[in-house]
């Protein structure tokens, strides 16, 4: 029985990967130090995975940056402004593609799929010239070779490629990417060839766009390349891989029609009516990788119930046609929990990190085979007990009040233009106020300061003097550029979620549990494995400090219950929206305490409410009608000179405006600036938006400092289609990532175009 890994985390289990590219950045090492590190991670996941039994292992899944643009490397489809001039694509053009230079912004980065992953967005247009660019995929292939593992090599599908892509800057908005289907193909058949005369036997196309409602003209673009590609792929087993939700039936059909396609990959874990569409009809001397280990959480699975379905489905497939796979890469899990050695062992009889998932993996390919290891299946099923009986997890007085937040909307009293008039008065903020998203540089410092008083090496009260010593600072600073709103910098915190989770109950941290988010950037999710409460407040202490520092408002800093659960790893064994409500019970006790405490604006950042909307259009509704009603929890009590500000980051809004509408927040921070505007269409389009808005007017994922010219012109783009009074200037996002040296230069440009159109409006009148 065979067993199968649809991707694996390459960060490595101590995000060797992380620093290794961090020093390259900073030209404190080569290009050949990189190189050694990627090297010697990759052989040591190939290594792991044989020595674990796994059958079919994939390699090219490791990535420097993103596997989106390595497949946009692979084309040659690089945009003009990189002045990119042929041959191999080196590191220098691919990272300015990813992170931009000193002269060229970026390319678009966006959330990949309800993932908290972000991509590198093709730009693509009529004239997009492509040419076999990137050798990656063969030279991977030949790697694991050369180490004695024959892998499967694993590439973004033509169509899911496409589909994801965007028409590039000044191209027709009515092009589609996905008529330059014939002109990829070529570069596809290149790279097909090359593996196969290498020794490759499988090969499998990642096309997961397959979970999505697709229109008929898509659904036949896939039936067009596979077939186009078919003489190509003759001779090699073809496995085309989706996951992160259903399969439609119209998807399926399309799918398991391909004639060129050995295999099918499915997501069983999210995909529960997959599962029924298989066992209606699945095509006869096909394989099915069936994706029973979850790729996207770090729960131990519940290996009886996965072998009962693989047992269901080996009737139907057969013996020999059945894999057992993982739902989707594990890329979007922890890496192992062999480097937790602080988690309480009740808890971590409850986990499996990826480590620990090819090994359950295996577990249950060698068990459906008939070698069952009764002592491991015996372990887990004792784990699960211990978490379904645990006292631990269950607070009947959350559950209660929980459930009572059912039958009302949760809604401030009165409108949102009545409540700006009212904050106004008490505010006396200018037109175009400007503001910052929360965060300031955390400093190497104010890292060791942290670090220090968690092991206990400096008293509390160094602690609190060195961070009360920072505020100082940052506030200082935002005096000097002439900020209107301020914010303290957060230099007391670690993350936007994990401060919070561990100051809630029901939630526990790891040491080394860290997803790649973008680039070299991780995030450490905490695990919410129980009821959530907020034994005590949070932030008062230092936003009231930061306040009497100064007579600007200062905000207050929190992070929303629907970020800090799409930000976790949840608890499987409720639903995510009762997880969520006790997140915004909690919350709303912190948002009290800070108006009590004299905060008179207070931040409460949804940066992933986009992000976790499903896939389907179908479950839409429901999702945005939990997640916009626990955003109102939060706040539904607050006066009405309270101004409730939040924030969002990375996403296409156009689709969602009204449930951002519907959180009925008094001023919204938006993520704009690498997408071009897209979000002012919606505005553009008569969409009414009556509170407050800032679409980030540059961008600080970049270490570029955009100019006060640039700014200004942003700015005004933005008057064109927003009143002035509604209308805020800030970043696009937290400045957390970025250095002082760029980011006193970029705010004070900020400041300053405020300024210049202030004087032009008041001019004008």
């Amino acid at each position: 029985m065979a067993s199968h890994i649809v991707g694996y985390p390459r960060m490595g289990p101590k995000r060797e990967l992380k620093f290794a590219l961090e020093s390259f950045w900073d030209g404190k090492s080569s290009a050949e130090d990189l190189e050694k590190v990627a090297t010697d991670l990759r052989a040591s996941i190939w290594k792991q995975m044989a020595g674990a039994g796994i059958k079919y292992i994939p390699s090219n899944t490791f990535a420097y940056y993103d596997q989106v643009l390595d497949t946009t490397a692979m084309l040659g489809a690089v945009p003009d402004r990189y002045s990119w001039t042929g041959g191999e694509i080196n590191l220098s053009t691919y990272f300015s593609m990813a992170r931009g230079n000193a002269t060229v912004p970026a390319m678009e980065m966006t959330k990949w799929f309800d993932t908290n992953y972000h991509f590198i967005v093709p730009e693509l247009g009529p004239d997009t010239k492509f040419s076999y660019s990137s050798h990656k995929a063969i030279n991977e292939y030949k790697e694991a070779k050369a180490l004695g593992v024959d892998t499967v090599p694993v590439l973004v599908g033509p169509v899911s490629y496409l589909l994801l892509s965007k028409a590039a800057k000044g191209v027709e908005k009515s092009f589609s990417p996905l008529s330059l289907l014939s002109s990829i193909l070529p570069v596809y058949k290149e790279v097909i060839a090359e593996l196969k005369a290498a020794g490759a036997s499988w090969i499998q196309f990642d096309e997961p766009t397959l979970v999505k409602d697709l229109e008929s003209h898509q659904l036949a673009a896939f039936s067009a390349a596979y077939t186009e590609l078919e003489s190509t792929l003759s001779g090699l087993n073809v496995l085309v891989e989706t996951y992160f939700a259903d399969v439609p039936a119209e998807s399926y059909k399309t799918l398991t029609s391909l004639s060129s396609v050995t295999a099918y990959g499915f997501d069983l874990e999210r995909g529960t009516k997959t599962l029924e569409l298989v066992k209606s009809g699945f095509p006869a001397g096909k394989y099915l990788f069936a994706g029973v280990v979850d790729g996207r959480n770090i729960w131990a699975d519940d290996l009886a119930a996965s072998l009962a379905t693989l047992q269901s489905l080996e009737a139907i497939v057969g013996k020999d046609k059945l894999v057992v796979s993982t739902s989707c890469s594990l890329m979007h899990t922890a890496v192992d929990l062999v480097n937790e050695t602080k988690l309480d062992d009740e808890i971590k009889s409850w986990l499996a990190f990826a480590a620990q998932k090819v090994v359950e993996v295996n577990a249950l390919a060698k068990a459906l085979a008939g070698q069952k290891d009764e002592a491991y299946f015996a372990a887990n099923a004792a784990a699960l007990a211990s978490r379904r009986s645990s006292p631990r997890v269950t607070n009947e007085e959350v559950q209660k009040a929980a459930t009572a937040l059912k039958g009302s909307d949760h809604r401030r009293a009165t409108t949102v233009s009545a409540r700006l008039d009212a904050q106004q008065k008490k505010l006396n903020l200018p037109v175009l106020p400007t503001t910052t998203i929360g965060s300031f540089p955390q400093t190497v410092e104010l890292r060791r300061v942290r670090r220090e008083y968690k092991a206990k090496k400096i008293s509390e009260e160094e602690y609190t003097n060195a961070i009360k010593e920072e505020i100082s600072k940052v506030v200082k600073i935002q005096e000097e550029l002439d900020i209107d709103v301020l914010v303290h910098g957060e230099p007391e915190r670690n993350d936007m979620v994990e401060y919070f989770g561990e100051q809630l109950s029901g939630f526990t941290f790891t040491a080394n549990g860290w997803v790649q988010s973008y680039g070299s950037r991780c995030v450490k999710p905490p695990i919410i494995y129980g009821d959530v409460s907020r034994p005590n407040p949070m932030t008062v202490f230092w936003s009231k400090m930061a306040q009497s520092m100064t007579a600007r408002p200062m905000k207050g800093m929190l992070t929303g219950p629907v970020t800090i659960l799409n930000w976790s790893f949840v608890r499987n064994d409720q639903p995510r929206f009762e997880t969520c409500y006790q997140i915004a019970l909690a919350i709303k006790k912190e948002v009290e305490d800070l108006e009590a405490g004299g905060i008179q604006v207070i931040q409460i950042d949804e940066a992933a409410l986009r992000e976790g909307l499903p896939l389907r259009k179908s479950e839409h509704a429901f999702y945005l009608d939990w997640a916009v009603h626990s955003f109102r929890i939060t706040n539904c009590g607050v006066q009405d000179t309270t101004q409730i500000h939040t924030h969002m980051c990375y996403s296409n809004f156009n689709d969602i405006i009204q449930s951002i509408i519907n959180m009925d927040a008094d001023v919204i921070t938006i993520e704009n600036s690498r997408s071009d505007e897209k979000l002012l269409s919606v505005f553009r389009e008569g969409v009414v938006y009556g509170a407050g808005i800032g679409p980030g007017v540059y961008d600080i994922h970049s270490p570029r400092i955009p100019s006060k010219e640039e700014i200004a012109d942003r700015v005004n783009k933005m008057l064109a289609v927003l009143d002035t009074n509604i209308l805020w200037v800030n970043p696009d996002c937290g400045l957390k990532t970025r250095k002082y040296a760029e980011v006193k230069p970029a705010l004070t440009n900020m400041v300053e175009a405020a300024k210049q159109i202030r004087a032009e409006l008041a001019k004008a009148q």
